[in-house]
């Protein structure tokens, strides 16, 4: 089996998605060479806790991969990674009878499900999802959208390792905010969420609050960080308005939910990794509830609340129904690695149908070329690099104004001019 991945989220995902497959396969584990390339202390925090602790995890480009493919012959390739590099790497695959299972899925929560996403998967022989809820709606959007596409459950891998960390921590207690690259979008919001990090921590001086970043300067991470947390705090700190208490920390989820007595965030995966571990949690809703946050799926689970439950140090415990139909089914639900092997038989005994492929067209053999330019950094020189600068600045440019714009449409004021009226506290301060 090959897992293909391109930043370290991915790692992350691919790595513990195939702890779930037979113990006695042969794996190797490669990253794409795109933009995205995981530093070594980022690469070791991804695989901690998986088969692939202290295994090499080569970067590779396009011939590489293409070399890997014709010469290593995998019977298994799980593309854990972001949508174009699932495309570029599903492309170099002979499409031939005896050809690989192909596999993919998303790194967290998938809801709304995306038709974009679903149109860089369509080669997939297995799409895993993650919940019956998320089953559900990609099966829909799937029909809707006219991409057709074999969905199956699989429970999210970093759960099993999280279950495994014990809820009640020893010494200082702490709690753990989960930043993200993209929610909130703005500097404005990104430093009022710092602020109330720092009024949260004046509050307690008896517990660390600790911002738990994914990259450090100059690490890149999936998705684009404008504006770092870490450069938030130390501004924050030199103005003499960051208490001792406020921290920043990189390293493993796993190790900082095993010292947790709260943990709070947007929308991060790891609230889900919080849960599955016992810790109280909190997701802050200040900011609206929608596509844009992503936070809709947390909906009715009892979590979203506003930051003055934060400052205040009450945490939350979901509701038991959403639990169950939000990525905590019962592990026997689980049919993807059954699929996976009943395809492999398939393949033993009459060969695997041709993939769906784009269709033929001089636009999406240009959307081919682009695929894999941004995934594995083909041509680093010249105009493909100048596109790549602009197209890159425009997407930044229309994420960084996105928030404003749905503030602007729907009315919302801003998280400053609201005023949220708490709910029900299910666990006490930690």
């Amino acid at each position: 089996m090959l897992v293909v991945a391109d930043s370290d989220s991915y790692v992350k995902y691919g790595a513990a998605l195939a702890e779930q497959l037979p113990a006695s396969w042969s794996v190797r584990i490669v990253v794409a060479a795109g933009n995205a390339v995981p530093s070594p202390r980022q690469l070791a925090d991804a695989v901690a806790g998986t088969r692939f602790v202290g295994a090499d995890v080569p970067v590779v480009g396009l011939g590489d991969l293409r070399r890997l493919l014709d010469g290593w012959r995998p019977d298994v390739v799980i593309a854990a990674a972001r949508g174009y590099t699932v495309q570029a790497t599903l492309s170099l695959v002979a499409n031939t009878p005896q050809r690989p299972v192909l596999v993919s899925g998303i790194a967290g929560v998938s809801i709304p499900v995306l038709p974009y996403g679903l149109g860089f998967r369509r080669s997939v022989d297995v799409f895993v999802t993650h919940s019956h809820h998320e089953l559900a709606e990609s099966q829909r959007v799937s029909r809707r959208v006219g991409i057709p596409i074999r969905f199956e459950l699989g429970t999210l891998p970093y759960l099993a390792a999280a279950r495994a960390v014990r809820p009640e921590p020893r010494g200082r207690r702490r709690i753990v905010f989960a930043a993200q690259a993209l929610v909130p979008s703005s500097r404005r919001d990104r430093q009022w969420l710092v602020e109330k990090l720092a009024e949260t921590a004046r509050q307690h001086p008896d517990v660390d609050v600790v911002v738990k970043v994914r990259a450090r300067a100059g690490e890149t991470q999936t998705h684009h960080e404008q504006v770092g947390y870490e450069e938030l705090v130390s501004t924050l700190r030199e103005e003499g308005r960051a208490p001792e208490n406020l921290l920043v920390e990189d390293g493993p989820m796993r190790r900082h939910l095993e010292k947790a007595s709260g943990f709070v965030t947007v929308s991060s995966t790891a609230l889900l990794e919080a849960v599955a571990a016992g810790v109280p949690v909190l997701a802050i809703d200040d900011f609206g509830v929608g596509a844009a946050q992503i936070n809709v799926v947390l909906e009715g689970s009892g979590v979203l609340a506003g930051a003055e439950e934060l400052v205040a140090g009450r945490f939350r415990t979901p509701d038991p129904q959403w639990v169950h139909d939000n990525y905590f089914h019962h592990t026997a639900d689980d049919t993807w690695a059954d699929a996976v092997q009943g395809l492999l038989a398939v393949r033993a005994f009459e060969g695997l149908p041709p993939y769906r492929e784009l269709p033929r067209s001089w636009m999406n053999s240009m959307r081919e070329v682009w695929y894999r330019e941004f995934a594995f950094r083909t041509g680093r020189t010249g105009w493909f690099a100048w596109a790549e600068r602009r197209f890159l600045h425009a997407a930044l440019t229309l994420n960084r104004g996105r928030w404003r714009l749905i503030t602007a449409l729907s009315g919302r004021p801003s998280p400053r001019e609201r005023t949220v009226e708490p709910e029900p506290t299910r666990v006490p301060a930690p």
